[in-house]
């Protein structure tokens, strides 16, 4: 197994930074990967998941609200090249339940999946391209990320500080 080393790391001051961040992983994703990616998003209640996947699917051509999808497991954006879904596991209580809802039809190469609480989805989800931990750094947030993919070393490896 190949041992992928690219990691970034990045303060976010604020709120339009970590749509920023989401943006500008959407414009990479596609301009330059032209393929889906799978993203896992680690971090407490309000350390901005679902601000930087909103800024995510906006960055992908989503225009309207992008709201959290903690009660209905997934949202998803059917845009014209792509499909963008954002997954919160929070309150998933068994991971079968995932293949109830037909989780794999969710990943292909046209599709990019960010995965708030992927550990409660263990053994039914995709290996991760980018693992994503957000933390809280005094008043900003810290973002960092983790290849687990040769397609997401080279996402990372665009990245612009």
């Amino acid at each position: 197994m190949n041992d992928f080393t690219i990691k970034q790391s990045f303060i976010l001051a604020d709120e339009l930074a970590t749509i920023a961040m989401g943006n500008q992983l959407a414009d990479i994703v596609k301009n330059e990967l032209k393929q889906g990616v799978v993203v896992f998003l680690n971090g407490d209640l309000g350390a901005g998941k679902t601000t930087l996947t909103r800024g995510f699917v906006q960055g992908m051509g989503h225009i309207g609200h992008v709201k959290s999808p903690t009660y209905t497991l997934v949202e998803p954006y059917d845009l014209p090249e792509w499909q963008v879904y954002h997954f919160d596991l929070y309150r998933l209580a068994d991971a079968e339940e995932l293949e109830y809802m037909g989780i794999r039809d969710y990943f292909n190469n046209s599709s990019c999946s960010f995965i708030e609480w992927p550990e409660k989805g263990q053994g039914m989800l995709p290996a991760p391209d980018i693992i994503i931990d957000l933390a809280y750094h005094d008043e900003q947030r810290q973002i960092l990320l983790h290849a687990k993919t040769a397609l997401g070393e080279r996402l990372l490896s665009r990245l612009v500080k």
